[in-house]
């Protein structure tokens, strides 16, 4: 039966799929038998880390709105917990702790999309009002809750910022993030000019490498701009990383129809936002900024993982003729969270 969140959904969208209720979207079809097809992969086990150290990219050039990590002691009384002798009698000197922890802007490296992270104006009641909804018509100051209601247009104080109530990172963990992945290599084929990667270019590398993808698998795209931001060591260059590597066209009604018709569960790039920005505008009347994030999150429940390190796995599995490997990629269990860093592992 059909929940009262809304009464129509958008178009290519899986709401009410997967129930009423459901908060999980695609992650449905990560199933047990995904599982075991992932665990199929793995020849010689091999593990690769798919994160890149979570200082990096550097600085706050890539998005002023996050900044990088900052690693302090916790306190001990008026010491910092960092080297602290835990006797201080120097006569039974014996265990030292160490003991901190950090302020993290969730997405600022290598990260997971929660399907809180982007929603849109949409007239879920069918009655010519749209209202700011998420994925399966979770709404804004309702289940995700910031400390300021947008909602009329006014910026009013809502008090304490509550977070994703519904659609948070945590159900992402819970579920777990392990199952099949297929790596798309878009440097080996394409090198690292920018440009909009259509569907077109998906066809010529799936026919090229004969590449099986399947409703419940990870797809990761390797651009190759991992490797730029690790050499460039904590300081980036925006102007070189904004002309080079290539994003997903996210306007291209053809690779939109891929994802809604493949059901692959996550997209997953070494770029910041999976798709190429600022996108081509979709028609002549309203459309949205991040296209790509829209089909996805938005609509079909399916992941973006953004800022992977994807490079060192690419290069090993074109040498050993492979395309497909385990993924283990949880995000924090961290309730409320509309993103979340991630060390995934790939074990071939």
């Amino acid at each position: 039966m059909q929940q009262s969140r809304w009464k129509q959904r958008p178009a290519q969208s899986t709401w009410g799929d997967f129930g009423p209720n459901d908060q999980l979207g695609r992650l449905n079809l990560l199933t047990p038998q995904k599982v075991l097809e992932g665990i199929a992969e793995v020849k010689t086990g091999e593990t690769f880390c798919l994160s890149l150290p979570l200082d990096l990219p550097g600085g706050t050039a890539m998005n002023p709105r996050r900044p990088p990590p900052r690693l302090a002691a916790t306190r001990r009384g008026e010491y910092p917990n960092m080297t602290y002798p835990l006797s201080r009698d120097n006569a039974s000197l014996t265990d030292i702790i160490c003991d901190d922890a950090v302020t993290l802007a969730l997405q600022y490296s290598t990260q997971w999309d929660s399907l809180a992270h982007m929603g849109q104006w949409f007239d879920v009641q069918g009655n010519g009002q749209p209202e700011m909804v998420f994925y399966n018509g979770y709404r804004a100051g309702v289940e995700i809750i910031g400390e300021t209601d947008f909602r009329t247009g006014c910026g009013c104080s809502q008090g304490s910022h509550l977070g994703a109530k519904a659609l948070g990172i945590e159900n992402m963990a819970q579920h777990g993030i392990q199952g099949r992945a297929v790596m798309i290599d878009i440097k080996k084929h394409f090198g690292i000019a920018r440009f909009a990667f259509g569907f077109q270019h998906l066809q010529h590398i799936i026919r090229e490498e004969s590449i099986s993808i399947g409703q419940g698998d990870l797809v990761c795209f390797r651009t190759g701009m991992d490797e730029a931001i690790y050499q460039m060591a904590g300081h980036p260059d925006i102007d070189y990383l904004n002309t080079h590597f290539a994003g997903l066209d996210g306007s291209d009604p053809a690779l939109r129809q891929w994802v809604v018709d493949s059901g692959v569960v996550a997209l997953i790039a070494d770029n910041p936002a999976v798709e190429i920005l600022p996108a081509r505008p979709m028609n002549d009347d309203v459309y949205p900024s991040h296209p790509l994030h829209d089909l996805c999150l938005f609509r079909l429940g399916a992941y973006l993982g953004e800022l992977w390190h994807l490079s060192a796995l690419a290069d090993w599995l074109q040498a050993h003729q492979r395309h497909a490997f385990l993924l283990t990629a949880p995000p924090l269990r961290l309730p409320g969270a509309v993103g979340s860093p991630a060390t995934p592992v790939a074990t071939v």
